[in-house]
């Protein structure tokens, strides 16, 4: 709340001299995080391309924009090694369930080995024993009852946890392969905790 209080000001000061909002906030994230590192500002805090035309354009990007968004975002996705795309559930609903891990600044970083997760039920119902999940983005409970395991529902389920932005340009969805907080073999986990038949998201 400090760091908010003293940016406001200054904030305020931008806007007031025709500055545009958007790099009012620029200023502010940057003033948030004064303890970041170099590669933290470059990796997590500086928009690339396709974040600065979604910010442009408010989500909403005309055709032809999202049209490459898309196109250069399905380039990004890679596979694991063994090209197996249906991993362990077991493991996908251990990830699905992390939510540590990022941190970043001198106030409280993240030790460097410390666990990064999927955070999914932040935004998504997916087991039903689990009553703490979010509703920012649909519920994907049943969803392997509905949508089966087969090659092509495997091989979309995994593209859109790798970068969602290759289906949904301006999706506020992370893109967790494409910024490498997941791992191909993470991501494959977490596809079978979400297609498995023998997985608790598709149990009654």
């Amino acid at each position: 709340m400090k760091s908010l209080s003293r940016a406001l000001p200054l904030l305020l000061c931008l806007l007031a001299n025709g500055v545009a909002a958007a790099d009012a906030l620029e200023v502010t994230v940057r003033r948030s995080f004064p303890g970041a590192s170099d590669e933290e500002r470059r990796t997590r805090l500086d928009q690339d391309e396709v974040q600065a035309l979604c910010s442009k354009h408010r989500n909403r990007p005309p055709a032809d924009v999202a049209a490459r968004i898309v196109e250069s975002q399905l380039q990004t996705i890679r596979y694991p090694e063994d090209g197996k795309l249906l991993g362990d559930w077991r493991a996908g609903e251990k990830l699905a369930s992390i939510g540590t891990g990022g941190h970043i600044g001198r106030i409280q970083p993240d030790p460097a080995d410390r666990k990064k997760g999927g955070n999914c039920y932040a935004c998504h119902t997916l087991a039903k024993k689990e009553v703490a999940a979010g509703n920012l983005g649909p519920s994907l409970t049943g969803i392997g009852t509905v949508r089966g395991n087969g090659p092509e529902a495997v091989r979309y389920t995994y593209q859109k946890i790798f970068n969602a932005q290759a289906f949904f340009p301006c999706s506020s969805m992370p893109r967790f392969g494409h910024s490498g907080w997941l791992t191909p073999q993470e991501i494959a986990d977490a596809v079978a905790f979400l297609l498995d038949p023998e997985s608790p998201v598709n149990k009654d």
